[in-house]
Protein backbone atom coordinates (compact mmCIF):
# COMPACT_ATOMS: atom_id res chain seq x y z
CA UNK A 1 0.00 0.00 0.00
CA UNK A 2 1.28 3.22 -1.06
CA UNK A 3 1.69 5.73 1.17
CA UNK A 4 1.00 9.19 0.47
CA UNK A 5 3.06 12.65 1.90
CA UNK A 6 2.13 15.88 0.78
CA UNK A 7 4.77 18.96 0.72
CA UNK A 8 4.80 22.09 -0.58
CA UNK A 9 7.03 22.95 -3.86
CA UNK A 10 7.91 26.32 -4.95
CA UNK A 11 7.04 26.93 -8.75
CA UNK A 12 9.63 29.66 -9.07
CA UNK A 13 12.94 27.80 -7.03
CA UNK A 14 12.11 24.44 -6.78
CA UNK A 15 12.35 24.54 -2.80
CA UNK A 16 10.38 22.62 -0.69
CA UNK A 17 8.33 23.27 2.55
CA UNK A 18 7.11 20.78 4.65
CA UNK A 19 4.00 23.44 5.55
CA UNK A 20 2.80 26.28 3.36
CA UNK A 21 3.50 29.77 3.94
CA UNK A 22 3.10 33.14 1.86
CA UNK A 23 6.69 33.49 1.74
CA UNK A 24 9.16 30.76 -0.30
CA UNK A 25 12.66 30.95 2.18
CA UNK A 26 14.16 29.82 -0.56
CA UNK A 27 13.70 33.34 -3.12
CA UNK A 28 11.79 35.54 -1.25
CA UNK A 29 8.79 35.16 -3.74
CA UNK A 30 5.26 35.58 -2.38
CA UNK A 31 2.21 32.93 -3.25
CA UNK A 32 4.67 30.78 -4.98
CA UNK A 33 4.11 27.51 -3.03
CA UNK A 34 1.60 24.70 -4.27
CA UNK A 35 0.90 21.30 -2.77
CA UNK A 36 2.47 18.34 -4.50
CA UNK A 37 1.89 14.40 -3.38
CA UNK A 38 5.20 12.25 -2.59
CA UNK A 39 4.26 8.69 -2.71
CA UNK A 40 6.41 5.94 -1.17
CA UNK A 41 6.40 2.11 -1.96
CA UNK A 42 4.13 2.67 -4.80
CA UNK A 43 4.58 0.15 -7.23
CA UNK A 44 6.05 0.30 -11.02
CA UNK A 45 3.35 0.62 -12.64
CA UNK A 46 1.90 3.66 -10.86
CA UNK A 47 1.94 7.02 -11.17
CA UNK A 48 5.87 7.38 -11.91
CA UNK A 49 6.42 4.92 -14.30
CA UNK A 50 8.52 4.97 -17.11
CA UNK A 51 7.43 5.96 -21.19
CA UNK A 52 8.68 3.08 -22.79
CA UNK A 53 8.56 -0.90 -21.31
CA UNK A 54 12.38 -1.48 -22.16
CA UNK A 55 14.38 0.45 -20.24
CA UNK A 56 17.79 -0.79 -21.66
CA UNK A 57 20.39 1.54 -23.43
CA UNK A 58 20.84 0.71 -26.52
CA UNK A 59 23.28 2.57 -29.63
CA UNK A 60 20.80 5.03 -31.52
CA UNK A 61 22.40 3.46 -34.95
CA UNK A 62 20.99 0.44 -33.88
CA UNK A 63 17.32 1.09 -33.35
CA UNK A 64 15.65 0.32 -36.57
CA UNK A 65 12.86 2.96 -36.86
CA UNK A 66 10.46 2.75 -39.79
CA UNK A 67 8.13 4.98 -42.31
CA UNK A 68 5.82 6.89 -39.87
CA UNK A 69 2.32 6.37 -41.40
CA UNK A 70 0.69 9.93 -40.19
CA UNK A 71 -3.28 10.58 -38.75
CA UNK A 72 -4.98 13.19 -41.63
CA UNK A 73 -6.87 14.99 -39.48
CA UNK A 74 -9.45 16.07 -42.57
CA UNK A 75 -8.05 19.71 -42.70
CA UNK A 76 -5.64 20.44 -44.89
CA UNK A 77 -4.37 23.78 -43.32
CA UNK A 78 -4.31 21.95 -39.77
CA UNK A 79 -2.42 19.11 -41.33
CA UNK A 80 0.48 21.34 -42.74
CA UNK A 81 0.69 23.42 -39.29
CA UNK A 82 1.29 19.95 -37.66
CA UNK A 83 4.10 19.29 -40.34
CA UNK A 84 2.01 16.30 -42.42
CA UNK A 85 -1.17 15.08 -39.91
CA UNK A 86 -1.20 13.57 -36.39
CA UNK A 87 1.80 11.32 -35.30
CA UNK A 88 0.52 8.25 -33.25
CA UNK A 89 1.80 8.76 -29.39
CA UNK A 90 2.09 12.50 -29.95
CA UNK A 91 0.59 14.95 -27.90
CA UNK A 92 -0.63 18.14 -29.07
CA UNK A 93 -1.36 21.29 -27.07
CA UNK A 94 -3.52 24.13 -28.78
CA UNK A 95 -4.75 27.08 -27.09
CA UNK A 96 -6.38 30.42 -27.96
CA UNK A 97 -8.97 32.87 -26.66
CA UNK A 98 -12.43 31.86 -25.37
CA UNK A 99 -15.26 31.46 -28.66
CA UNK A 100 -12.43 31.65 -31.27
CA UNK A 101 -12.77 28.14 -32.16
CA UNK A 102 -10.90 25.55 -30.55
CA UNK A 103 -13.64 23.25 -30.03
CA UNK A 104 -15.32 23.65 -32.94
CA UNK A 105 -12.24 22.71 -35.24
CA UNK A 106 -11.36 19.92 -33.21
CA UNK A 107 -14.73 18.41 -33.20
CA UNK A 108 -14.50 18.72 -37.44
CA UNK A 109 -11.40 16.61 -37.34
CA UNK A 110 -12.66 14.40 -35.24
CA UNK A 111 -15.76 13.68 -37.65
CA UNK A 112 -13.98 14.43 -40.86
CA UNK A 113 -11.22 11.20 -40.47
CA UNK A 114 -14.04 8.43 -40.74
CA UNK A 115 -14.29 5.20 -39.59
CA UNK A 116 -10.21 4.36 -40.26
CA UNK A 117 -9.50 6.65 -37.14
CA UNK A 118 -12.54 6.65 -34.59
CA UNK A 119 -11.43 8.85 -31.92
CA UNK A 120 -12.74 10.02 -28.59
CA UNK A 121 -13.47 13.26 -27.56
CA UNK A 122 -13.75 13.54 -23.87
CA UNK A 123 -14.87 16.87 -22.41
CA UNK A 124 -14.88 18.30 -18.87
CA UNK A 125 -16.75 21.51 -20.00
CA UNK A 126 -19.87 20.16 -21.90
CA UNK A 127 -22.04 17.78 -21.57
CA UNK A 128 -22.51 14.68 -24.17
CA UNK A 129 -25.64 16.23 -25.19
CA UNK A 130 -24.42 19.70 -25.61
CA UNK A 131 -21.75 17.88 -28.05
CA UNK A 132 -23.88 16.37 -29.79
CA UNK A 133 -26.10 19.19 -30.53
CA UNK A 134 -23.21 21.44 -31.92
CA UNK A 135 -22.32 18.53 -33.91
CA UNK A 136 -25.75 17.98 -35.39
CA UNK A 137 -25.47 22.41 -35.79
CA UNK A 138 -22.35 21.92 -38.20
CA UNK A 139 -23.89 19.31 -40.38
CA UNK A 140 -21.32 17.07 -39.26
CA UNK A 141 -21.20 13.22 -39.23
CA UNK A 142 -21.08 11.69 -35.88
CA UNK A 143 -21.32 8.00 -36.83
CA UNK A 144 -17.17 7.27 -36.06
CA UNK A 145 -16.54 9.62 -33.25
CA UNK A 146 -17.60 8.55 -29.35
CA UNK A 147 -17.84 11.14 -26.75
CA UNK A 148 -17.51 10.80 -22.96
CA UNK A 149 -18.10 13.65 -20.40
CA UNK A 150 -15.95 13.41 -17.46
CA UNK A 151 -13.61 15.81 -15.70
CA UNK A 152 -11.95 13.04 -13.28
CA UNK A 153 -8.59 11.59 -14.79
CA UNK A 154 -8.68 8.04 -13.70
CA UNK A 155 -12.60 7.36 -15.17
CA UNK A 156 -11.02 8.74 -18.42
CA UNK A 157 -7.49 6.45 -18.25
CA UNK A 158 -9.27 3.43 -17.25
CA UNK A 159 -11.80 3.52 -20.02
CA UNK A 160 -8.88 3.41 -23.07
CA UNK A 161 -6.45 1.74 -21.22
CA UNK A 162 -7.60 -1.82 -22.90
CA UNK A 163 -8.56 -0.11 -26.39
CA UNK A 164 -6.70 3.13 -26.97
CA UNK A 165 -8.36 5.56 -29.27
CA UNK A 166 -6.06 6.12 -32.41
CA UNK A 167 -7.05 10.19 -31.33
CA UNK A 168 -7.71 11.67 -28.35
CA UNK A 169 -9.03 15.01 -27.26
CA UNK A 170 -9.30 16.43 -23.96
CA UNK A 171 -10.98 19.77 -23.61
CA UNK A 172 -10.09 21.02 -21.34
CA UNK A 173 -6.80 20.72 -19.23
CA UNK A 174 -7.78 22.81 -16.81
CA UNK A 175 -11.08 21.26 -16.11
CA UNK A 176 -9.62 17.60 -15.44
CA UNK A 177 -8.42 16.66 -11.71
CA UNK A 178 -6.50 13.55 -10.25
CA UNK A 179 -7.85 11.95 -7.23
CA UNK A 180 -4.00 12.03 -6.14
CA UNK A 181 -3.51 15.29 -5.30
CA UNK A 182 -6.21 17.51 -3.12
CA UNK A 183 -5.97 20.64 -4.95
CA UNK A 184 -8.58 22.33 -7.14
CA UNK A 185 -8.73 21.48 -10.84
CA UNK A 186 -7.20 24.33 -12.79
CA UNK A 187 -4.37 24.70 -10.15
CA UNK A 188 -1.23 24.69 -11.06
CA UNK A 189 -0.14 20.90 -9.49
CA UNK A 190 -3.20 19.62 -11.01
CA UNK A 191 -2.85 20.75 -14.49
CA UNK A 192 0.79 19.60 -14.02
CA UNK A 193 -0.09 16.27 -12.93
CA UNK A 194 -2.92 15.70 -15.55
CA UNK A 195 -0.83 16.92 -18.48
CA UNK A 196 2.22 14.32 -17.18
CA UNK A 197 -0.31 11.30 -17.13
CA UNK A 198 -1.73 11.71 -20.46
CA UNK A 199 1.69 12.21 -22.22
CA UNK A 200 2.45 9.15 -20.16
CA UNK A 201 -0.46 7.40 -21.67
CA UNK A 202 0.34 8.82 -25.45
CA UNK A 203 3.89 7.25 -25.26
CA UNK A 204 3.17 4.07 -23.84
CA UNK A 205 -0.34 3.27 -26.06
CA UNK A 206 0.73 5.02 -29.11
CA UNK A 207 -2.31 7.54 -28.77
CA UNK A 208 -1.66 10.98 -30.35
CA UNK A 209 -3.65 13.04 -27.29
CA UNK A 210 -4.66 16.75 -27.93
CA UNK A 211 -5.23 18.80 -25.11
CA UNK A 212 -7.63 22.09 -24.84
CA UNK A 213 -5.82 24.99 -23.12
CA UNK A 214 -7.07 28.16 -21.79
CA UNK A 215 -5.46 31.21 -22.09
CA UNK A 216 -5.03 34.12 -19.54
CA UNK A 217 -5.44 37.42 -20.10
CA UNK A 218 -1.98 37.98 -22.02
CA UNK A 219 -2.75 35.66 -24.24
CA UNK A 220 -0.25 32.37 -22.70
CA UNK A 221 -1.50 29.47 -22.05
CA UNK A 222 -2.80 29.02 -17.86
CA UNK A 223 -1.03 26.84 -15.86
CA UNK A 224 2.52 26.32 -15.40
CA UNK A 225 5.07 26.71 -18.40
CA UNK A 226 6.11 23.21 -17.98
CA UNK A 227 3.14 22.46 -20.04
CA UNK A 228 4.73 23.57 -23.17
CA UNK A 229 7.94 21.38 -22.72
CA UNK A 230 6.35 18.03 -21.65
CA UNK A 231 3.98 18.11 -24.75
CA UNK A 232 5.31 17.44 -28.73
CA UNK A 233 3.67 20.39 -30.19
CA UNK A 234 1.77 24.00 -29.24
CA UNK A 235 -0.12 25.62 -31.67
CA UNK A 236 -2.39 28.65 -30.70
CA UNK A 237 -5.36 30.22 -32.27
CA UNK A 238 -5.03 33.71 -33.49
CA UNK A 239 -7.67 36.24 -34.67
CA UNK A 240 -11.05 38.35 -33.17
CA UNK A 241 -14.26 37.88 -32.96
CA UNK A 242 -15.23 40.98 -35.30
CA UNK A 243 -12.76 39.47 -37.97
CA UNK A 244 -13.99 35.84 -40.12
CA UNK A 245 -10.48 34.48 -40.24
CA UNK A 246 -8.64 32.22 -37.74
CA UNK A 247 -4.91 31.76 -37.93
CA UNK A 248 -3.11 28.83 -36.16
CA UNK A 249 0.42 29.74 -35.74
CA UNK A 250 2.69 26.11 -34.37
CA UNK A 251 5.06 27.97 -31.96
CA UNK A 252 6.77 24.59 -31.03
CA UNK A 253 6.61 21.68 -33.15
CA UNK A 254 8.92 18.48 -32.81
CA UNK A 255 7.32 16.94 -36.19
CA UNK A 256 7.35 19.91 -38.45
CA UNK A 257 8.19 23.81 -38.62
CA UNK A 258 7.62 26.22 -36.14
CA UNK A 259 5.82 29.42 -36.91
CA UNK A 260 4.09 27.21 -39.97
CA UNK A 261 0.49 28.69 -40.18
CA UNK A 262 -3.21 27.10 -40.89
CA UNK A 263 -5.49 29.97 -42.07
CA UNK A 264 -9.16 29.21 -41.84
CA UNK A 265 -12.46 31.22 -42.14
CA UNK A 266 -15.32 30.92 -39.72
CA UNK A 267 -18.49 30.15 -41.54
CA UNK A 268 -22.21 29.33 -40.06
CA UNK A 269 -20.82 25.62 -41.12
CA UNK A 270 -17.61 25.49 -38.40
CA UNK A 271 -14.24 26.63 -39.89
CA UNK A 272 -12.95 26.35 -43.51
CA UNK A 273 -9.72 25.73 -45.27
CA UNK A 274 -8.54 29.13 -46.97
CA UNK A 275 -6.10 27.33 -49.46
CA UNK A 276 -5.32 30.98 -50.86
CA UNK A 277 -4.88 33.54 -47.90
CA UNK A 278 -2.29 36.08 -49.61
CA UNK A 279 -5.31 36.82 -52.15
CA UNK A 280 -7.74 37.34 -48.95
CA UNK A 281 -5.15 39.35 -46.78
CA UNK A 282 -4.59 41.63 -49.76
CA UNK A 283 -6.77 44.36 -51.14
CA UNK A 284 -6.07 45.70 -54.09
CA UNK A 285 -7.15 49.11 -54.68
CA UNK A 286 -8.68 50.45 -57.52
CA UNK A 287 -6.51 53.64 -57.19
CA UNK A 288 -3.15 54.26 -55.36
CA UNK A 289 -3.70 54.47 -51.46
CA UNK A 290 -1.03 56.02 -49.53
CA UNK A 291 0.43 54.29 -46.47
CA UNK A 292 -0.43 50.91 -47.75
CA UNK A 293 2.22 48.88 -49.16
CA UNK A 294 2.43 44.99 -49.46
CA UNK A 295 4.60 42.95 -47.95
CA UNK A 296 5.92 39.40 -48.95
CA UNK A 297 6.53 37.47 -45.30
CA UNK A 298 7.59 34.01 -44.50
CA UNK A 299 5.44 32.07 -42.11
CA UNK A 300 7.03 28.25 -42.01
CA UNK A 301 7.25 27.30 -44.81
CA UNK A 302 4.52 29.36 -46.32
CA UNK A 303 4.96 32.62 -48.16
CA UNK A 304 2.00 34.90 -47.32
CA UNK A 305 1.32 38.34 -49.01
CA UNK A 306 -0.26 40.95 -46.64
CA UNK A 307 -1.08 44.11 -46.35
CA UNK A 308 0.72 46.60 -43.97
CA UNK A 309 -1.01 50.06 -43.46
CA UNK A 310 0.01 53.17 -41.57
CA UNK A 311 -1.24 56.50 -40.57
CA UNK A 312 0.73 59.51 -39.51
CA UNK A 313 -0.68 62.32 -38.67
CA UNK A 314 0.26 65.29 -36.41
CA UNK A 315 -0.03 65.15 -32.59
CA UNK A 316 -0.45 67.90 -30.35
CA UNK A 317 0.45 65.45 -27.44
CA UNK A 318 3.90 66.65 -25.58
CA UNK A 319 4.48 62.52 -26.13
CA UNK A 320 3.31 61.34 -29.44
CA UNK A 321 1.59 58.02 -29.82
CA UNK A 322 3.23 54.96 -31.35
CA UNK A 323 0.73 52.04 -31.74
CA UNK A 324 0.59 48.90 -33.83
CA UNK A 325 -1.71 45.83 -34.27
CA UNK A 326 0.36 43.28 -35.70
CA UNK A 327 3.30 43.86 -35.45
CA UNK A 328 6.51 44.90 -32.85
CA UNK A 329 6.03 47.93 -30.76
CA UNK A 330 9.87 48.08 -30.38
CA UNK A 331 10.54 47.46 -33.87
CA UNK A 332 8.70 50.55 -35.09
CA UNK A 333 10.79 52.17 -32.62
CA UNK A 334 13.80 51.10 -34.35
CA UNK A 335 12.28 52.28 -37.84
CA UNK A 336 11.44 55.65 -36.31
CA UNK A 337 15.11 56.18 -35.62
CA UNK A 338 16.29 54.91 -38.93
CA UNK A 339 14.30 56.85 -40.47
CA UNK A 340 15.75 60.55 -38.66
CA UNK A 341 19.57 59.30 -38.10
CA UNK A 342 19.86 58.63 -42.33
CA UNK A 343 16.74 59.68 -43.89
CA UNK A 344 16.96 63.11 -42.44
CA UNK A 345 12.78 62.62 -41.94
CA UNK A 346 11.96 63.46 -37.94
CA UNK A 347 8.43 62.20 -36.87
CA UNK A 348 8.97 63.30 -32.66
CA UNK A 349 5.79 65.87 -33.36
CA UNK A 350 3.43 62.76 -35.06
CA UNK A 351 1.56 60.29 -34.27
CA UNK A 352 2.15 56.94 -36.09
CA UNK A 353 -0.13 54.13 -36.02
CA UNK A 354 0.39 50.94 -38.01
CA UNK A 355 -1.66 47.65 -38.73
CA UNK A 356 -1.71 44.59 -40.55
CA UNK A 357 -4.77 44.20 -42.37
CA UNK A 358 -6.37 40.54 -41.64
CA UNK A 359 -5.59 39.98 -37.96
CA UNK A 360 -2.07 38.61 -39.39
CA UNK A 361 0.52 39.49 -36.44
CA UNK A 362 4.31 39.64 -38.28
CA UNK A 363 7.25 39.13 -36.63
CA UNK A 364 9.94 38.78 -38.39
CA UNK A 365 12.42 41.49 -39.48
CA UNK A 366 12.26 40.96 -42.89
CA UNK A 367 8.90 43.54 -42.66
CA UNK A 368 10.90 46.18 -42.23
CA UNK A 369 11.24 47.95 -45.08
CA UNK A 370 7.45 47.41 -46.05
CA UNK A 371 6.72 49.26 -42.77
CA UNK A 372 9.16 52.05 -43.01
CA UNK A 373 7.96 52.45 -46.71
CA UNK A 374 4.12 53.02 -45.18
CA UNK A 375 4.82 55.23 -42.34
CA UNK A 376 7.43 57.76 -45.40
CA UNK A 377 4.14 57.02 -47.81
CA UNK A 378 1.41 58.46 -45.21
CA UNK A 379 3.51 61.10 -44.00
CA UNK A 380 4.63 62.47 -47.65
CA UNK A 381 0.55 61.46 -48.81
CA UNK A 382 2.52 59.78 -51.72
CA UNK A 383 1.63 56.12 -53.00
CA UNK A 384 4.17 53.60 -53.89
CA UNK A 385 1.49 51.98 -56.21
CA UNK A 386 -0.73 48.94 -55.85
CA UNK A 387 1.34 46.98 -58.47
CA UNK A 388 4.35 46.66 -55.65
CA UNK A 389 5.73 44.22 -53.89
CA UNK A 390 8.02 45.11 -50.77
CA UNK A 391 10.68 42.91 -48.57
CA UNK A 392 14.17 43.26 -46.47
CA UNK A 393 15.45 43.71 -43.13
CA UNK A 394 16.52 47.09 -42.56
CA UNK A 395 20.40 47.60 -40.41
CA UNK A 396 20.89 50.24 -37.72
CA UNK A 397 23.15 51.79 -40.37
CA UNK A 398 20.71 52.06 -42.97
CA UNK A 399 21.58 48.96 -45.26
CA UNK A 400 19.16 46.84 -46.59
CA UNK A 401 19.67 43.22 -45.23
CA UNK A 402 18.61 40.06 -47.10
CA UNK A 403 16.21 37.47 -45.96
CA UNK A 404 15.33 33.92 -46.58
CA UNK A 405 13.26 32.40 -49.07
CA UNK A 406 13.52 35.22 -51.14
CA UNK A 407 13.01 33.67 -54.32
CA UNK A 408 9.37 31.98 -53.23
CA UNK A 409 8.48 35.16 -51.75
CA UNK A 410 8.60 36.64 -55.73
CA UNK A 411 7.17 33.75 -56.94
CA UNK A 412 3.98 33.94 -54.47
CA UNK A 413 3.95 38.02 -55.75
CA UNK A 414 3.88 37.26 -59.36
CA UNK A 415 1.41 34.44 -59.49
CA UNK A 416 -1.29 37.39 -57.73
CA UNK A 417 -0.37 39.26 -60.68
CA UNK A 418 2.13 42.17 -58.76
CA UNK A 419 4.32 43.38 -61.71
CA UNK A 420 7.15 45.00 -59.37
CA UNK A 421 9.24 44.32 -56.13
CA UNK A 422 11.57 45.84 -53.87
CA UNK A 423 14.07 43.81 -52.19
CA UNK A 424 17.44 43.61 -51.03
CA UNK A 425 20.28 43.47 -53.47
CA UNK A 426 21.51 40.38 -51.98
CA UNK A 427 18.21 38.87 -52.62
CA UNK A 428 17.85 39.66 -56.13
CA UNK A 429 17.25 36.50 -58.22
CA UNK A 430 20.04 35.14 -60.57
CA UNK A 431 17.37 34.71 -63.93
CA UNK A 432 15.31 37.58 -64.72
CA UNK A 433 11.70 37.33 -64.74
CA UNK A 434 9.63 38.00 -67.37
CA UNK A 435 6.73 39.31 -65.79
CA UNK A 436 8.12 40.86 -62.93
CA UNK A 437 10.16 44.55 -62.73
CA UNK A 438 12.90 43.73 -59.88
CA UNK A 439 14.37 46.99 -57.75
CA UNK A 440 17.39 45.97 -56.01
CA UNK A 441 19.12 48.92 -53.73
CA UNK A 442 21.33 47.99 -51.14
CA UNK A 443 20.65 51.34 -48.84
CA UNK A 444 16.75 52.30 -47.84
CA UNK A 445 17.94 55.83 -48.85
CA UNK A 446 18.48 54.16 -52.45
CA UNK A 447 15.45 52.57 -52.12
CA UNK A 448 13.67 55.89 -51.79
CA UNK A 449 15.43 57.16 -54.83
CA UNK A 450 13.88 54.30 -56.76
CA UNK A 451 10.18 54.88 -55.57
CA UNK A 452 10.39 59.08 -56.25
CA UNK A 453 10.69 59.42 -52.75
CA UNK A 454 13.80 61.73 -52.26
CA UNK A 455 15.23 61.66 -48.63
CA UNK A 456 15.97 64.83 -46.89
CA UNK A 457 19.62 63.47 -46.93
CA UNK A 458 21.30 61.82 -43.68
CA UNK A 459 21.63 63.58 -40.54
CA UNK A 460 25.00 64.31 -39.45
CA UNK A 461 26.53 62.65 -36.49
CA UNK A 462 27.36 66.12 -33.91
CA UNK A 463 30.69 67.06 -33.14
CA UNK A 464 32.38 66.38 -30.18
CA UNK A 465 34.83 69.69 -29.01
CA UNK A 466 37.90 68.62 -26.81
Amino acid sequence: MARTKTVFVCEQCGAQSPQWSGLCTGCGQWNTLVDQPVRRGESKSGRFSGLAPDPAVRPLGEISVGEVARISSSSAEFDRVLGGGLVPGSVVLIGGDPGIGKSTLLLQCLCGMGPQAEGLYVTGEESAEQVALRARRLGLDTRSVRVMAENRLEPILEAVQDHPPPVLVADSVQTFSSEALSAAPGSVSQVRETAARLVRFAKCSGCCVIVVGHVTKDGAIAGPRVLEHMVDSVLYFEGDSANSFRLVRATKNRFGAVNEIGVFAMTEQGLRDVNNPSAMFVSRHGAKQPGSVVLATQEGTRPLLVEIQALVDESSLSSPRRLSVGLEHNRIAILLAIAHRHLGISLGHFDVFTNVTGGVRVSEPGADLAVLLSILSSMKNRAVGSDLVVFGEIGLSGELRPVQRGLERLREAEKLGFQRALIPAANQPKSRSAGMEIMAPRRIEEALRLLGMQPSGPVTAPSISP
